[in-house]
């Protein structure tokens, strides 16, 4: 899968992913190969990156979220450092 994370000032993050966990609105929520197509708006919290068995997290400020044939793009307002 591929991600991308961007704010209106920058990419953040860009790459080839095994997992990534969100922080939905209604709860934090994993995305995996071949999850079903979603569009979801995101709470201020902690996305969480896994590269095989490496994880890395980046904290965001609110944002959307799309899953779209294995593509995750992830819109947030900011980053939180």
């Amino acid at each position: 899968m591929t991600l991308n994370i961007l704010t209106p000032d920058k990419l953040v993050y860009e790459g080839t992913v095994t997992a990534v966990t969100v922080p939905g609105v209604s709860g934090s929520f994993q995305i995996l190969k071949d999850h079903a197509p979603i569009i979801s708006t995101l709470a201020d919290g902690d996305i969480i990156i896994k590269v095989n068995n490496q994880e890395e997290t980046i904290g965001i400020k609110g944002g959307v979220v799309e899953v779209l044939d294995n593509k995750i793009i992830v819109l947030a307002e900011a980053i939180i450092s």
